[in-house]
């Protein structure tokens, strides 16, 4: 039976402040119930394909036709978190979530984007530390990424970390990049249920388990100062309808059509972060069921419908936000800093 929008702030109340306090997390499942997920999830890991081909290189520069323009100086844009960050499981950088939203930022800004992609597959939210170090030591504080998105928690469900540890390293990992000036947004955990070979009662558990740990990074992501967008409930129906069209070769990571759908979504917020969007938007539109919670209600909110933006606004509220999608422009390829030169 599902959970109530209620029940689930009250375990992503629960699971985040177990984060800041050092808790070891909640024990949902009994050691039974663990074997049967056991055995569920050897019998999934053979029907899914599974691929070790590393991502396509996507760093670069985008948006080069508006280098010559005066509308400002290039936004740099930083990527983290795990493989679907990475954007493995297409072939071509333009076609990974990162290249993606750089040039449809650079679209949106008339201004050129700098991206720089330190995400890794396979990563759980351990690998965050190493992450946002790489990519800031790159740069002295003034020459920071503008912004950064983060793509991570699905490998922190599969390997069964503790949702309080996961949630405390996502949590210091925004801390440092909003203190070097970043802003910051989160894709929360995806629905780990829509994967097509996952059977029940694997299924159910896996998007349980999902959707708690997505709202929990949502409470502690907006306590930072970063947003959020829920990409769990986006991708999962669309995913059950069209399988063959968003999921890749590997029956796991995202097809190129799946990326952009999940782009897509991001893309608002992005803007948003950056100043990019008008003002009125800025506002709780009742027309489109977007208001002011309180930030865990507001984040069980969002996992309940994907696509859906929080941000906090003050004290313990955040803006619940439902943004209007607009359709990608055509990816372009990257320039390398090599060719940029000559």
């Amino acid at each position: 039976m599902p959970m109530s929008k209620a029940a689930s702030a009250r375990v992503a109340r629960r699971i985040a402040t177990a984060a800041a306090y050092g808790g070891g997390g909640l024990s949902l499942l009994g050691g039974a119930a663990v074997g049967l997920l056991f055995t569920e999830a050897q019998l999934a890991k053979r029907k899914i394909g599974g691929s070790d081909d590393e991502p396509p290189p996507a760093d670069g520069l985008y948006g080069s036709a508006f280098a010559g323009q005066q509308h400002g100086r290039r936004i740099r844009l930083g990527f983290l978190g795990d493989s679907t960050a990475a954007g493995q499981g297409v072939q071509r950088p333009r076609q990974t979530p990162g290249a993606l939203l750089a040039s449809a930022l650079a679209a949106v800004a008339e201004r050129p984007v700098e991206l720089r992609n330190v995400a890794l597959p396979g990563a759980q939210s351990d690998d965050l530390e190493r992450q946002v170090t790489l990519l800031l030591s790159e740069h002295d504080l003034d020459m920071a990424p503008d912004v950064c998105v983060i793509m991570i928690g699905a490998n922190d469900v599969t390997h069964r970390m503790p949702p309080s540890r996961a949630v405390r390293l996502l949590s210091d990992a925004v801390a440092r990049l909003r203190t070097a000036g970043c802003e910051v947004v989160v894709g929360t955990c995806p629905d780990l249920g829509s994967i097509e070979p996952v059977g029940q009662p694997l299924r159910w558990v896996a998007r349980r388990l999902s959707r708690q740990l997505a709202a929990a990074q949502t409470i502690a992501v907006v306590e930072e100062g970063g947003r959020t967008v829920s990409l769990g409930d986006l991708l999962g129906p669309e995913f059950a309808a069209h399988p063959s069209e968003l999921f890749g070769p590997d029956n796991y990571h995202p097809s190129a059509e799946g990326y952009a759908t999940a782009a897509m979504a991001v893309l608002p917020t992005l803007c948003a972060a950056l100043g990019l969007w008008p003002t009125e938007d800025e506002r709780p539109d009742a027309a489109r069921r977007e208001s002011i919670l309180p930030v865990a209600r507001a984040a069980a909110e969002a996992v309940a419908e994907g696509g859906t933006e929080v941000t906090g606004v003050r004290g313990p509220w955040a803006l619940l936000k439902h943004r209007r999608r607009r359709r990608l422009p055509p990816a372009e390829d990257v320039t390398t800093p090599r060719e940029e030169a000559v």
